[in-house]
């Protein structure tokens, strides 16, 4: 089968062109919002919006404003080329890659955060890019919030994280002006605040969640894996492993969430790991409960090394 080479766009008015000649013709549009650095999670997303769109977009832009300022968000793993090639070897491949510079530019170059930084893209290099939120170092201030469901999770630890998130979002679907937009439900939290931001804010977009892709071993893909040691990522295979053991006790009829939450901790520690958190919430408000009466869903986030990894399962008693 012949490979597709998609269209690289770097303007965001270029983009929104392309995207309303599209529609013209009378053609659907699904947008995957990526970072980069693709992998088979990834490439599955894609594969999902080709199955409720006629033409794809794939967006690859590391977005500062999700990081804090003490996050080094330049060690985020980049390879551009690579990805495009891998974008080439899907079937139907994709039409459009939007690779932006700087989405909080302006035209005012002396306040908006990615100055002076060198860009990520099919030439680019890997000069340190900074955080949106650095003090004195953002001309950008608008920024959207889902108040409630930011809270919890990794919320707790990354306090701008979900804010950037939707912000970023919001940019990319008022420039591509897709009909469908595809999300990894590996990223749980974030895959429900779009869901609520669109209901509220009322876009006329579908997001669809695509469900989670595990390594052969059981390990939840992500592009950080790429970060963790041979004897830390054999360690990291606790996480997978306790949430697995943990949904079967609680499909067996074991609906105390401490009991469940207590298990997966040991696991996870006795391993090596160290948790940022354990919850079993509520898997549309994300609320916390106590025992399993409605579909909840097991979330972990866990350090193991350097390396912070996210996972969870979705439970139907």
């Amino acid at each position: 089968m012949a490979t597709k080479n998609p269209l690289i766009i770097s303007d965001k008015d270029e983009m929104r062109k392309w995207s309303r000649i599209m529609r013209s013709q009378g053609k659907t549009i699904g947008l995957v919002p990526t970072m980069g650095y693709l992998h088979q999670g990834h490439l599955s997303l894609i594969k999902e919006a080709q199955k409720h769109s006629q033409s794809i977009v794939v967006s690859i832009y590391v977005n500062p404003g999700q990081f804090s300022p003490n996050e080094d968000l330049s060690t985020y793993p980049s390879d551009f080329l690579g990805d495009i090639e891998k974008l080439k070897s899907i079937p139907g491949g994709v039409d459009v890659v939007f690779s932006p510079h700087n989405l909080y530019d302006y035209g005012d170059n002396r306040n908006n955060c990615g100055d002076d930084q060198e860009e990520r893209g099919p030439e680019k290099g890997g000069k340190k890019v900074v955080s949106c939120v650095v003090d004195g170092g953002m001309g950008h201030e608008t920024w959207v919030r889902v108040e409630r469901s930011e809270k919890g999770l990794c919320g707790k630890s990354r306090p701008v994280f979900f804010r950037g998130v939707a912000t970023i979002v919001t940019k990319l679907f008022n420039i591509v002006e897709p009909d469908i937009a595809v999300f990894g439900k590996k990223d749980y939290q974030q895959w429900r605040i779009i869901r609520r931001m669109v209901r509220d804010l009322d876009f006329g977009i579908e997001v669809i969640g695509s469900d989670l892709v595990r390594e052969p071993d059981g390990l939840a893909l992500s592009s950080r894996n790429v970060h963790l040691s041979p004897a830390e990522r054999d360690k990291a295979l606790s996480i997978s492993r306790s949430l697995g053991e943990a949904k079967a006790a609680a499909e067996k009829g074991q609906v105390k969430c401490r009991e469940l939450r207590n298990s997966v901790i040991q696991a996870v520690e006795e391993s090596g790991g160290v948790i940022d958190y354990v919850e079993i919430v509520d898997q549309e408000s994300l609320e916390t409960v106590e025992e399993i009466k409605r579909p909840v869903v097991l979330c972990i986030a866990a350090w193991f090394g350097k390396v912070r990894l996210i996972d969870n399962m979705e439970i139907c008693p």
